[in-house]
């Protein structure tokens, strides 16, 4: 994606594109509806939550690229047509509340398949939709996409801006598991953007919240956020910040915790703890995780993996003389 137009609509969404929601919306709506129009109620609604939820574990599990389509079809299909029915303003809500997490998810797919433009613009709609639904924490996460794929670009400015404005959307909550979950962001983006003093704040706020959290999962994105996941967003914060030692601890922990089970995300941790141990000079122990990895990763559709693939491939060429660098290097040119 080009930098200045990603740069460009980043701090619009972070200022003023984001913050004009029609927050009315909903109630005008409700009183517009044509008698013809089709009849939605919750029947329709818990529908769209069971299609995320079986959306969202197979691309938890073999990554976005598999998954993408059949989200597309379905929102384009199925909830455009709800959305465009007769409903009171209560299901109204929650209908705008599933309508945005769908679209979360195919930001993120989108986004895990490379595809960040798509993913930006989607991204950009499910806040829209969470705002007008009046929901706090759907329009915290919807930032909370944005931010972490301009961390991922490397846009370090409106990273931190829009975490800053993801935690400000968060201020109402009283759910810690949510709040750890929108300060690991931002500490990630100011560990990216060398503010330490931030970073090393917001990294102790999300574990004093995630150390009180429910271990029990709900429907939203936040809800899933664990321990286990906490420990590996924490760890690769760490290793920005140069402690090597607590991120590789970090990363160990996060491994051996339930719900780090889903294929890609064991992967991509393996991959984030070979590379710490190679920056360790670790070199046998990096080779020995990285073939772990590559087991891991098998079958999986993500640009995550495949980035992970490449970077790996690249560190193990510095090592050639390294017993083992050859050959999973041979391994990783067989999975590209």
């Amino acid at each position: 994606m080009d930098r200045r137009t990603f740069m460009t609509a980043s701090g619009g969404y972070a200022l003023a594109a984001l913050g004009l929601p029609d927050l009315d919306g909903i109630t005008r709506r409700t009183r517009a509806q044509s008698e013809s129009a089709v009849k939605v109620g919750r029947g329709e609604v818990a529908a769209v939550r069971t299609m995320i939820k079986s959306l969202g574990d197979a691309a938890a599990e073999i990554g976005g690229g598999h998954a993408r389509s059949t989200a597309v079809h379905y929102l384009t299909t199925s909830v455009s047509k709800w959305l465009s029915g007769s409903w009171t303003e209560e299901v109204g809500r929650d209908l705008y509340g599933a309508t945005s997490q769908l679209v979360h998810l195919i930001g993120w797919m989108a986004q895990d398949e490379g595809d960040h433009g798509f993913a930006q613009r989607y991204y950009a709609h499910a806040f829209r939709l969470a705002a007008e639904a009046g929901d706090a924490e759907l329009s915290a996460t919807a930032l909370r996409g944005l931010a972490v794929q301009a961390i991922d670009l490397g846009y370090r400015a409106a990273a931190v801006q829009i975490a800053e404005e993801c935690v400000d959307q968060a201020k109402r909550l009283d759910d810690p598991k949510a709040l750890a979950y929108y300060e690991t962001t931002l500490a990630d983006a100011a560990a990216q953007d060398d503010d330490r003093k931030t970073a090393t704040q917001m990294l102790s706020a999300s574990q004093a919240h995630i150390e009180r959290a429910s271990t029990e999962a709900g429907d939203s994105w936040a809800s899933h956020f664990s321990i286990g996941r906490w420990a590996h967003h924490s760890g690769m914060i760490l290793a920005r910040l140069g402690d090597y030692d607590a991120a590789q601890d970090h990363l160990h922990h996060s491994l051996d915790i339930h719900g780090l089970d889903r294929q890609r995300s064991r992967a991509i941790v393996l991959a984030d703890l070979g590379t710490v141990q190679f920056r360790q000079e670790n070199y046998e122990a990096a080779i020995s995780t990285w073939g772990d990895f590559l087991d891991c990763a098998n079958g999986v559709r993500s640009i995550k993996v495949s980035d992970a693939v490449d970077d790996m491939q690249a560190r193990l060429r510095r090592i050639r003389g390294v017993h083992g660098a050859e050959d999973l290097s041979e391994r990783a040119a067989n999975m590209t």
